[in-house]
């Protein structure tokens, strides 16, 4: 495991030694939004930009936009320079404006957005003239803003574009509020040869003197004319906007690894920000918002701050490591390879611990990629999570003093929180691995398995269950359960004694000795290494997962329905066919409890092999998927099967007997991962 702190060639403060950055942007972006806007110096009167009572003139904006002499483009360089002028009307008009009047006035036109509320904190984040917070509201307005299209587009289209700039682009939009105002958003946020205020600040590229406040009040503006408009399309058309519900993040219970932020962890911080060399001076008062947000409670406020933060610091990082423009597109810092094929240095320098933290957090599908619902404006900010925040704060940390002079490292390693903090940094694993995830899968199965044993069956219907378990084809079941566990029994990486008799296996609590319980103890903790990533071991570990997803279902059934006959038994409402039913169900049980486990022990073996399947041929490779797609769908059948709808619990004998003669025919064949995978005692898994 690389360590975040073991010895390198170099110190991590020496990487980014240089010249101070005086920009993240590169020289075009930085003349678009800082200078071309106010090269006309011209007054423009903001009664004919919005009347007294908030309505927007609309036609006076849209004049501002240039197109292109085919007149099929637009000209965002000469829209810009025309607009200009109109910005700072309204800017002006807006610092001239009480809190009071701003809501009286406008607070209306906002309703047709899920987050209202946030614009009478961006008025006074105006006020301010605090260039961080700022920024801050553009990147939250922007994000609202977003959401809300989404939900007017849906009025007419059924699935929403995933990028701004296609959501502007779309034939709907215009239909609702005209084309001539959708260029007006293009311009500020919808294109990367515009002023892109969304992108260049949700990716942390624009420090906070870069970004003019004029920007700010003119999307507040045009939030509101949006609204005004959106309200006459309603009238016109009898229909009614619906907000799409805010998203709850997935799998934060498994990522909570750091304890909580204490106050000399945060003073700890407050220190260090100023010696990193991770932070770029420029982008300091981000830092510094961000610990007052946290401070007052202000969670998503201060992830915000420190995702965007995070991106600048690494981007800068992978830039110096690389040796590229420090303008590339962020998709690249955590690739595995360049545009031109040479292998991204990152990675390797900041060790898979922090790799395996990043992509949990904003890239795994099944992560909470906070950083894309955040600036999609998908969550609710007001139930952000202070556990989440926390990781992200406990992460800065140790990232940061990663890029501090070995003289402070010593002095701050000596504190017993940020000790732990690194502790638990170095040894951190992916939680969001779709290896973690089937993991995972494979145990809450074995679990719901478990509960089997426990289900309560008549004492007076026991000796006519067992008869009808006694016949050649359930016996011929259990005798390839046995021999299949014999022979995963010799890929075990201990000495287990594995339990021949199987046949008491459904009636009582499983010991440490039988396939359902060895599984687990092939999955322990492991590392996700970036390799894994490869395509076919992905196909591979999604129909494994769909095995343990369908696992899952037939015992959560099976589960329903003893409880639900033997509750019917007690009550003496099982007619006749029902309690013949009941039987025949409490014999299958009793079979598929060994053979689930014996799927489940399968998986975990297994996935433990899961990289052996690189080593096969194209053909090899084939039949591999063909058998474990077999077990999938045996499985599925069994939840067919097993439904409170079919109820076929003779049938699942028949079915299961061909599945367990498929699958020893292919184990006969050495072709499993387990088979292929190279015995080693000390081999660190996956």
């Amino acid at each position: 495991m690389t360590l975040w702190f073991s010895s390198t060639p170099f110190r991590e403060s020496e990487v980014l030694i240089g010249d101070p950055i005086t920009t993240c942007l590169s020289p075009s972006v930085y003349d678009i939004i800082c200078n071309l806007g106010f090269q006309l110096r011209e007054n423009c009167d903001i009664n004919s930009i919005v009347t007294q009572n908030g309505e927007v003139c609309w036609k006076t904006i849209t004049d501002c936009v240039s197109y292109t002499e085919s007149e099929q483009g637009l000209d965002y360089w000469g829209s810009v320079r025309l607009l200009g002028p109109v910005c700072e009307a309204v800017h002006s008009h807006f610092l001239s404006l009480t809190k009071g009047q701003f809501e009286i006035r406008y607070a209306p036109w906002f309703q047709w957005t899920s987050f209202p509320e946030l614009f009478p904190e961006v008025f006074d984040a105006l006020e301010s003239l605090q260039s961080p917070a700022i920024s801050l509201s553009l990147m939250k307005l922007t994000s609202c803003l977003e959401r809300a299209l989404g939900d007017v587009f849906l009025l007419i289209g059924k699935e929403c574009p995933f990028l701004l700039r296609d959501l502007l682009a779309s034939e709907e939009l215009a239909q609702v509020f005209s084309q001539s105002v959708m260029n007006v958003l293009k311009v500020f946020v919808g294109s990367p040869c515009g002023l892109n205020l969304r992108n260049v600040l949700w990716h942390g590229f624009a420090s906070p003197e870069e970004i003019p406040p004029k920007y700010c009040s003119m999307m507040i503006l045009l939030t509101a004319g949006l609204g005004q408009l959106l309200k006459s399309y309603l009238q016109n058309t009898k229909l009614t906007l619906a907000h799409r519900s805010f998203i709850t993040l997935t799998n934060l219970e498994d990522l909570i690894v750091f304890p909580d932020v204490t106050y000399e962890v945060l003073s700890v911080l407050e220190e260090v920000m100023t010696k990193s060399a991770f932070i770029l001076k420029i982008m300091l008062p981000y830092w510094e918002v961000a610990l007052v947000k946290f401070k007052s409670h202000r969670f998503a406020d201060c992830a915000i701050l420190l995702l965007t933060q995070l991106e600048t610091g690494l981007r800068n990082v992978f830039a110096t490591l690389n040796r590229c423009p420090k303008r590339l597109l962020t998709a690249e810092i955590l690739a595995k390879h360049l545009n031109d094929g040479k292998i991204n240095q990152l990675p390797l320098f900041l060790g898979e611990p922090a790799m395996e933290f990043l992509w949990d957090f904003l890239n795994h599908q099944e992560g909470p990629r906070i950083r894309d619902h955040l600036s999609h404006g998908e969550i609710n900010l007001h139930e952000f999570s202070k556990e989440t925040t926390n990781q992200l704060l406990a992460f800065s940390v140790v990232l940061l003093l990663r890029f501090v002079d070995e003289g402070l490292l010593s002095v701050f390693k000596e504190k017993a929180a940020v000790e732990l903090l690194i502790s638990l940094a170095e040894g951190y694993s992916s939680r969001c691995h779709p290896v973690f995830q089937l993991k995972k899968q494979v145990l809450s199965c074995e679990e719901s398995i478990r509960v089997w044993a426990l289900l309560p069956f008549p004492e007076e219907l026991t000796r006519e269950a067992v008869r009808l378990e006694d016949n050649s084809e359930t016996n011929g079941c259990h005798s390839l359960i046995t021999k299949m566990t014999d022979e995963l029994y010799h890929h075990m990486p201990e000495n287990h004694c594995v339990l021949k008799d199987l046949d008491h296996l459904p009636t009582e609590t499983p010991t440490s000795d039988t396939p359902l319980a060895l599984a687990p103890r092939k999955l322990q903790p492991c590392r996700c290494r970036r390799r894994v990533r490869r395509r076919i071991v992905l196909e591979v570990l999604v129909v494994l997962r769909s095995i343990g997803k369908q696992c899952h279902r037939v015992s959560s059934q099976v589960t329903v329905a003893s409880e639900l006959r033997h509750r019917q038994w007690v009550e003496r409402t099982l007619r006749s066919r029902q309690r013949q039913n009941y039987l025949r169900m409490w014999s299958s049980i009793r079979l598929l409890s060994p053979v689930l486990s014996l799927i489940l022990l399968l998986i975990a073996l297994e996935l433990v092999n899961i990289h052996a399947v690189c080593g096969k041929n194209a053909h090899e490779y084939q039949q591999y998927l063909k058998f474990v797609k077999s077990i999938l769908q045996y499985t599925e059948n069994l939840v067919a099967y097993t439904s409170y709808e079919k109820n076929k619990w003779n049938e699942t004998i028949n079915l299961t007997h061909t599945a367990l003669l498929k699958i020893w025919t292919f184990s006969e064949k050495k072709q499993m991962l387990i088979h292929l995978a190279k015995k080693s005692t000390n081999k660190v898994l996956l």
